[in-house]
Formats: structure tokens, C-alpha cells, sequence
């Protein structure tokens, strides 16, 4: 088959078009920020998996297509979507396509407001360590699965097995029908509360088989889902660690007897990986096993990645961006260091304009008085978008509160002015050039 993907540089577009030409298909596609930036990383790589990149202008598609698969943040003017539909071209957008896919195989849904990338890609790394063979289409880059044609957010295996991260924010979570489901936990992200837990609820009754819920997640247990497996840390459950010691840069529990260790420090990496040991328990692998090869995980891009520690000080780099994934951030931090600058890029108008009262309650519960919070304007990564809100509008609510924000527009200039810490934490979330700032603060400090 000959599949087109137009915003095949995000990361759910890019797993799913890697996935296709691992597949055997013919893949080509376009980005408009392959087209600012032509030695983008992820395009090389994806040129290395023999896919075909073009201008995201039109000229990339003929007659001779199958399909042409888009991202949902296309715009309706976009030359390639008017050039598909002048051809006749069949067009899905990206969910859909996905839908298809999960329907062709056996396969688990991760779904949560926080924690997919983490838990659907560990479960893939468990699952190919194990021997199982799995097909995974992520949204997280995993760092084990990366090569010179592999972004990490995507392999193929021989078995029938697919693991996906299945993400709640345009709705389509509940077309699809997967044979097993995780549901990690539920708060305001992309959508209030109340809907989000209508569509884990029918992605529960579409589930065929498994659905392993954490038991500890006040929100989730106001779910209707019957029959569901449970994890948890404080509560009972089917599957409860205990005996947990916290490290700084790892974790170690027990469950039934058996003991494991974590090589992610937190409580929400441990129930990320809890989901994960529950799932694989229930589908008859040794709990041996799975501990045996636990410790191998080295984790996703940009999830508490380390740029620096040298004793003296450190920086991480971490895709953390709703109240929820802040406020485990900022925990793990308490335990590890004195003082912290936190460096936040909110992504896009709209979800900041939505989360703005999470993120000011967030950032005031969770600064102490030798923590300082940076604020970077509001990333935008193009199209149409109300530009009413913006990240002084934030400030002034958490400095009103007695916290230490400020925002700084420039990031030079935030290098020249980094506010003194034992640790300094870059997060925000769809724009990888963060990790490119947290190496630069990581050299500053190393001279």
C-alpha cells in the first residue's frame, strides 16, 4: 500500500508512518517544520527508514496513492489535504488511521491523562525483553528503541501484539476495540474531568479482554468499569507495592514476595510501572521474569532526562505539562534536591488558557521558598489560535501567592540570568528544541 502522512514530524504521525514502512508499505510525507528545518533529526531518521520526505506543499501527491493519513492539527487550508481531496485520494486523519490499525491486531491500550508514553513504552521494552515480540506505536520516544531509522516511538515484531498509546485528546479513543486496556489515572488535561471519563468508560466496555485500573486514583474510581484488574500503592489491590524505598534516581518494591527494581525515581513512575507488571501478570508471564528484566528500562526521551549531574549541580529535562504531570515532577524533586529552578514553556494558547488555574495552584502548592519558577512564552507551533492568555498571566497569579515567578521572553537571555539552585528542571511539552536549551544550561554550569 502507498500511505501519505502531512505532519509526519509529530510524534504520534511519525510512530505510525515508521510503523507503516517497517510493514513493508510505501510511505511518504511532509511537515512544515522539515521544511524550516531540513536537517531535523527526526526527518533524517525517517529518510533512513526509507520513507520520502516532501515540501508540505502539494506537489507530494498523485493519483497513485491509497491513502493519505493527517495529522489533527492540519489546518482545512492546507495544500495537501486540498490536493488529496482534488484526487480523490481516500483521507483519514491520524486517530482513525489508528483505529484501523488497532483493529488488526491484539492489541493493549494505554490510556491516562498522564503517563502513557512512559507505561505503553515500558510495556513494549518488558514485552520485546521478554521475548514477545511486540509491535508498539508510541507517542514517547523510547530511548532503547532508537536507531539510525528509528525516532524510538514505534516497532515491529513478529507477533500479533500491539501496544499503542492511546490518547484521550481529540475524542477518538473510543472507536477503538482493543483486546486489553490500561487506564492509568484521570485529571484535567486536554478535557475536564467529567468528559475524559466517559470515554475511558467506553473504552473499558470496548475492551475485550483486560482492563487493569490503578485503584489509588480518586477520580478513576468514580469510573463506571466493571470487572476491572487493579494496582495500586496505598490502597489494596490485585497487585499492591510494598516495602517501597524511594532513591533519588530509582525505586525498589515488592509485590506477592517478589522484589523489583526501577531504574526511574517517583511514585508516578512506580505506578506507571505497576500497570505494566499487572498486565503482563495477568496474561501468565512470571513475576520473576518481569523483574528480571525491569531494571533494563533507561526510560523515554525528554521524561526525566539527567544533562548534568556532576555533584555540584543537576539538570533534567522532562516532557511534564498539565497540573497533574508538574506536581509528580515537583515531588521527585523535593526528594532529591535543596533548591530547584523550574523552567516552564507552556504549550499552546488554548490548553494554557484551559489549565491556567491548575497550573497557578499547581506551582503555588508546590514551590518552596528556595525554589524559583521561569517562565518561557507560550510555545506555538503555528495555525489559528486566540493569543489571549500568556505566561505573565500565570506569573502574577503564582507571585501573588508569595512564590518566586518570573517570566523571561528570550532564552539567551535566561542564560545569562539563571536564577542560583542545586537543580534546575527544563519542562514543557511538543517542543524538542527544550531539550536543546537544557544542554545549554547543563554547559553553562559545567565552567
Amino acid at each position: 500500500m502507498k500511505i501519505f502522512f502531512a505532519g509526519i514530524g509529530g510524534s504520534g504521525v511519525s510512530a505510525i508512518a515508521g510503523f507503516a514502512a517497517g510493514k513493508g508499505h510505501k510511505v511518504s510525507g511532509s511537515d512544515r517544520q522539515f521544511d524550516k528545518d531540513p536537517s531535523n533529526i527526526i526527518r533524517i531518521r525517517l529518510e533512513s527508514a526509507g520513507i520520502r520526505i516532501v515540501p508540505q506543499d502539494g506537489s507530494g501527491l498523485d493519483e497513485t496513492l491509497d491513502k493519505a493519513v493527517f495529522s489533527t492539527a492540519v489546518e482545512p487550508s492546507n495544500p495537501d489535504l486540498q490536493m488529496a481531496r482534488a484526487l480523490g485520494i481516500s483521507v483519514r486523519t491520524r486517530p482513525e488511521h489508528l483505529a484501523d490499525i488497532v483493529s488488526e491486531y491484539r492489541t493493549i491500550a494505554v490510556a491516562g491523562t498522564s503517563g502513557k508514553s512512559t507505561t505503553s513504552g515500558l510495556l513494549a521494552f518488558l514485552m520485546h525483553r521478554l521475548e514477545m515480540s511486540p509491535n508498539f506505536i508510541g507517542g514517547g520516544r523510547v530511548k532503547q528503541f532508537r536507531t539510525d531509522s528509528n525516532p524510538g516511538n514505534f516497532l515491529t515484531g513478529r507477533s500479533d501484539h500491539l501496544v499503542i498509546e492511546a490518547c484521550e485528546s481529540d475524542g477518538s479513543i473510543v472507536n477503538y476495540r482493543p483486546a486489553h486496556s490500561i487506564i492509568a489515572n484521570l485529571d484535567i488535561d486536554h478535557h475536564s474531568i467529567g468528559e475524559t471519563a466517559g470515554m475511558f468508560e467506553q473504552l473499558a466496555d470496548n475492551t475485550s479482554g483486560l482492563v487493569i485500573v490503578n485503584a489509588d486514583d480518586w477520580n478513576l474510581k468514580a469510573c463506571r468499569i466493571d470487572g476491572a484488574v487493579s494496582y495500586s500503592i496505598e490502597t489494596t489491590s490485585d497487585y499492591q507495592a510494598v516495602n517501597i524505598v524511594y532513591h533519588p534516581f530509582e525505586t525498589s518494591f515488592e509485590i506477592y514476595g517478589q522484589r523489583f527494581l526501577l531504574s526511574m525515581p517517583g511514585r508516578h513512575n512506580l505506578y506507571n510501572a505497576l500497570a505494566c507488571i499487572a498486565l503482563l501478570a495477568e496474561l501468565g508471564t512470571l513475576m520473576s521474569d518481569i523483574a528480571a528484566v525491569l531494571p533494563g528500562f533507561s526510560g523515554i526521551e525528554r521524561r526525566f532526562d539527567i544533562h548534568l549531574n556532576d555533584g555540584k549541580h543537576l539538570v533534567i529535562d522532562d516532557y511534564a505539562h498539565n497540573p497533574h504531570k508538574i506536581s509528580s515532577l515537583i515531588r521527585t524533586m523535593q526528594q532529591i534536591a535543596g533548591s530547584v529552578c523550574y523552567i516552564f514553556q507552556p504549550h499552546g494558547f488554548g490548553p494554557t488558557r484551559m489549565m491556567k488555574d491548575g497550573y497557578i495552584s499547581t506551582f503555588i502548592n508546590g514551590l518552596r521558598s528556595s525554589d524559583s519558577l521561569v517562565l518561557l512564552p507560550i510555545y506555538y507551533a503555528g495555525g489559528t489560535a486566540a493569543k489571549d492568555i500568556s505566561s505573565e498571566d500565570l506569573a502574577v497569579g503564582i507571585r501573588e501567592a508569595g512564590r518566586n515567578a518570573i517570566v523571561i521572553q528570550d532564552r539567551n537571555e535566561l542564560l545569562d540570568r539563571l536564577p542560583a539552585a542545586d537543580a534546575y528542571v527544563v519542562l514543557g511539552a511538543r517542543d524538542d528544541s527544550l531539550s536543546g536549551l537544557a544542554a545549554e544550561i547543563a554547559n553553562r554550569l559545567k565552567y
